[in-house]
Order: C-alpha cells, then sequence, then structure tokens
C-alpha cells in the first residue's frame, strides 16, 4: 500500500474535495472550500517527492526526478485521483482530486448520527510519526539513488560520502566534487545509508562502525558499498558494478589467459592493488566458463558484487556473512557441493589459502585475489603466510597446484578512461622447480624469455601501452616496480623523458664532473 493511500482514506470517508500538499507545509484536506491541517508534522521536498514518486506513472516519476511538474492518474482502493505537481521557487506542491465531483466512492451518510455507512467518519487529525519516518526513509532512499545515478551517468568509478563535503565521485582516477549540492550532515548521511542497508549490515554498522553489502538500483547498476565512521561522523563508499558482464575479449585477455579457464584443477590467481579491476577481470574469467563449459561453478564473495545468470554452467553464487559464515567456512563446506569451479572473492587468511590450495589439488579450478603488485612477490607472500615448519611443504603444493597469477593495475589513459597492464606468469616446468626450490627471486628472467609462451613481465605490458599512446610515459612510470629498469626502456626507445629528473632524480645518471670547477689539477699531457 502506498504512503498516501492513507490520506487518500481519510478524504474521501470525510467527503473531501482535495488533498494538498507541500514543501515545508503539512497535509491538509479541503473540506467545504476549508482547508483542514491533518498532520503534525511539515514534509521536506524530498519526502514530499518520496510520496509522490510511490504513485506516479514511470512517465511522471522522470519527470518529477529532473525536477519538472507532472499531471497523472492514480487510483486505488477508494477511487480514482487525479494528481497535479508543480515546482515554483524551488518549492515542491501537490493536489489530488477525487474524480466524480469530489466523491471517488459513494459514501451515504446518515443525517441524525453524521456517521458513514462504511462505519463512521475517519479522524481529520491523523498519527503520522510511521508516515512521517516511512516517508523520510523513501525519501533518503531517493536521495541516495539520484546520486548513484549521476555517478554512473558520468562515467564514474566510486562515490565518496562525507560530513562536511559535498558527494565526490572518483572519475579516471581523479577526485571531483559534485557542484551545486550541499555539503551533508551527519544526520543527512546517516539516513541516506541507512536506508539502503540490509538489516544485518545495519546492526554490523551499529556495533563495530563500519560494514560491507551490495545495493542495486534495478535497469542501472549494482554497487558495492562500504559504510563506515570517522571523526567527523557517517562516511560512505559505492563503486559501480556494471549490470553488464564485460567480456574476455573487451577486457582484451590473451589467448594465454583465457586458456587458463578450461583447466580441469589448479590455482588461478588475480592480484593488484585495491581499485586495479580485479573483480572485473574475475568475472570475464567467470563468464567465460559459463559460456563455454558445463560445469558448477561456486562464488564465495563478500559482498557478491557482478551477477551471474546461468548459461551453460550451474552458478552458485555466496555471500560472506548473509549466505554463509565466512571464507573458510563457505570454501569448506563447497567440497561438500559437487563443484568443478570455485572462486574465492579473497584469501584473506593462513587457513583460506591452506584450503584454497588443497582444493586445487584435489582436483578442483581455483580462482582467488590477493593484493600483491607482482607475480613473485605473489607466492612469497602466500609462503610466508604459513609457519616455517610448514613451508616447505607448501613450496611442494603451491608448485603443482599453481597454474597462472595475473598481477594487474590501472594507468590513466590519454585521452580519458583507464587501461589495465598485465603481468602473466604461467605454469611452466621452470617456474614450477623455482617456486619448489625457494627461488622465486629468478621467476622475472623466465618470464622475460618465456614472451613467446604468453608471459608478460609488468614494465613490458607498461612499455606495450606507452608505444601504442594508450598511456603518457610519466604515468607508465609512475606505476612501474622496477623503475630505473623501467626509465632505461622509455630512453631507449626515444621516448621523452625530461620531466624524468624533475620526478625522481636517482632515475636519471648523475651529471659529467667538469674538472675545472671542481678545483682538480689539470692532467699534464703525455709528451
Amino acid at each position: 500500500m502506498a504512503q498516501l493511500d492513507r490520506f487518500l482514506a481519510v478524504l474521501v470517508t470525510n467527503h473531501g474535495t482535495a488533498l494538498h500538499l507541500g514543501t515545508d507545509d503539512v497535509a491538509k484536506l479541503e473540506i467545504g472550500g476549508v482547508p483542514r491541517p491533518v498532520t503534525k508534522q511539515a514534509f521536506t521536498s524530498a519526502q514530499l517527492l518520496a510520496l509522490l514518486r510511490e504513485i506516479a506513472t514511470p512517465e511522471a516519476a522522470d519527470l518529477l526526478d529532473r525536477g519538472r511538474g507532472a499531471t497523472f492518474a492514480y487510483a486505488c482502493a477508494d477511487g480514482t485521483f487525479a494528481v497535479t505537481a508543480t515546482l515554483a521557487g524551488g518549492r515542491l506542491t501537490a493536489t489530488l482530486v477525487p474524480e466524480g465531483n469530489g466523491a471517488a466512492a459513494p459514501v451515504s451518510m446518515h443525517a441524525a448520527t453524521g456517521t458513514h455507512s462504511n462505519g463512521g467518519a475517519r479522524p481529520l487529525t491523523m498519527e503520522t510519526g510511521a508516515i512521517v519516518n516511512d516517508t523520510a526513509t523513501e525519501a533518503a532512499r531517493v536521495e541516495i539513488d539520484a546520486l548513484l545515478r549521476q555517478l554512473v551517468e558520468k562515467s564514474g568509478s566510486d562515490l565518496h560520502l562525507r560530513v562536511g563535503e559535498p558527494p565526490i565521485i572518483r572519475m579516471h582516477g581523479e577526485m571531483t566534487r559534485i557542484e551545486g549540492v550541499q555539503p551533508l550532515t551527519n544526520d543527512r548521511l546517516e539516513s541516506m545509508l541507512l536506508a539502503i542497508m540490509p538489516d544485518r549490515n545495519r546492526r554490523e554498522y551499529t556495533e563495530l562502525n563500519d560494514t560491507d553489502f551490495a545495493y542495486e538500483i534495478t535497469g542501472l547498476a549494482r554497487f558495492r558499498c562500504n559504510a563506515l565512521r570517522d571523526r567527523k561522523g557517517a562516511g560512505a563508499v559505492a563503486r559501480v558494478i556494471p549490470a553488464t558482464v564485460v567480456t574476455t575479449d573487451q577486457l582484451g585477455l590473451s589467448t594465454e589467459v583465457q586458456q587458463l579457464c578450461f583447466l580441469t584443477k589448479g590455482l588461478v590467481l588475480v592480484t593488484g592493488p585495491t581499485g586495479s579491476g580485479k573483480s572485473t577481470t574475475l568475472c570475464a574469467l567467470i563468464d567465460l566458463i559459463n559460456r563455454m563449459r558445463t560445469d558448477h561453478v561456486i562464488t564465495i564473495e563478500d559482498p557478491i558484487e557482478f551477477v551471474h545468470p546461468n548459461k551453460s554452467c550451474l552458478i552458485t553464487q555466496r555471500q560472506v556473512g548473509v549466505h554463509t559464515s565466512s571464507f573458510k567456512h563457505a570454501l569448506r563446506a563447497a567440497l561438500r557441493e559437487d563443484p568443478d569451479i570455485v572462486l574465492v572473492g579473497e584469501l584473506r587468511d593462513l587457513e583460506t589459502m591452506s584450503i584454497a590450495i588443497e582444493t586445487a589439488e584435489t582436483g578442483h579450478l581455483v580462482f582467488g585475489t590477493l593484493h600483491t603488485t607482482t607475480a613473485s612477490s605473489t607466492i612469497d607472500r602466500i609462503i610466508d603466510q604459513f609457519p616455517p615448519d610448514r613451508q616447505e611443504q607448501i613450496r611442494v603444493m603451491l608448485s603443482e597446484s599453481l597454474k597462472g597469477v595475473i598481477s594487474q593495475t590501472l594507468c590513466k589513459k590519454i585521452g580519458g578512461g583507464r587501461v589495465a597492464a598485465r603481468e602473466i606468469l604461467l605454469s611452466i616446468p621452470a617456474v614450477s622447480n623455482l617456486i619448489r626450490e625457494g627461488k622465486t627471486f629468478q621467476i622475472p628472467s623466465i618470464m622475460q624469455t618465456s614472451r613467446r609462451l604468453g608471459m608478460v613481465t609488468l614494465n613490458d605490458a607498461l612499455i606495450e601501452l606507452v608505444d601504442k599512446k594508450q598511456v603518457e610515459p610519466r604515468e607508465a612510470y609512475l606505476k612501474a616496480v622496477e623503475k630505473i629498469v623501467f626509465a632505461n626502456m622509455l630512453k631507449q626507445r626515444g621516448h621523452d623523458v625530461s620531466w624524468l629528473e624533475m620526478l625522481d632524480p636517482s632515475a636519471s645518471p648523475p651529471p659529467k664532473a667538469d674538472p675545472q670547477k671542481a678545483g682538480a689539477r689539470p692532467v699534464a699531457a703525455k709528451r
């Protein structure tokens, strides 16, 4: 039932001719030409907009969202009503008139008692606390939905909300404040966050002061949200998860990387810093499996980001905290759920890592993510998590189960947007031997000599983007791990590196000393 239905029931029962609503005003019934207040609390523009959107046609709702007036008809149990909404001077007003000369439904009145045959006249003063609260929640949801729509329309990646600041959008890696929006207050921001949080996350937010959840606007996109509290009050970040799944071809993933999707067992890791596109790459790989294989895929995520409909595969998606208590519990349970492929959203702890490696060894294909920057450092990170007495065993297990590591970072693209530079390590006997023998520092050399097999170092991936004029040399240099080596690569290819000495003097060779200026005695020429 729409919130306004309660007002309309009072209007009809009391033979009113119109219901008047306005910003910063109480609701009023017009009876006998006299407006009579029926609520004690005034409505804000956001609350009033939420009330009208709930009963409006899609076309009228769109006009209201764009700050324009709208006229439409609304039918409910008490009759049909003509609705006229106008916006003037920043103030929203609306009038709802029953069709049929003020009588939306025939009601007979007994002259002697003044009561109605439908059970008596309803009181004109309504207890509107619940209505206002419900409307406030809906208004807060409408407000944050509008911000999320702007985020998508502007092709931003993240929406940042902080007390004392207007909403901020990250566009192509840069933070941009939304113009024309007042700085957020703590109460206003908390209302918006609580309006879109599931009940479980509200409790977690209250107890722990932060929580992760997913939110979806139908037909627009899903959003991965984090709500938090800082020294100023509430805060939040919402990241866009596109409604349509990106394919491996659209991402430009190489044939060798795509072939990892057709393995029957093993461990495949996608790594990189936060915000480097790991989830998007994993989504594309799972989508390829979903289209090309006929298997059972289990994903364990926190929260669920991309939603995969069943295609050729059966997809089971579980969210930590909602469908399972933890990654390790869900991963252990997955072994009893007849999976062929398991995706672990994050290999967070030692036990989860251990179970993932065991799962890959027992005849399953496991995909996972880590926050490491290079392929060799990924292997070191995994081994170093285990106690010294287990590291030798893990080296052996990892050398047999690890099939590929995709380490990626996002670079600002020339002309706008961002593009991923991917370091790719594939398992070959030489790599397996180095892992088993604890000589991971030699892996980059193997990668450089195995380019024909599809392996790519991060520096090679970055220089290729520079050569294709997709990324500026300076941007690529900032993303490189081995900066001196990369600076030399730029120079060898003739790229302008005049900015290099100012940015990082250690990357440029020192100028040659002038013996005359240094006070050195001139060397006598040999006779």
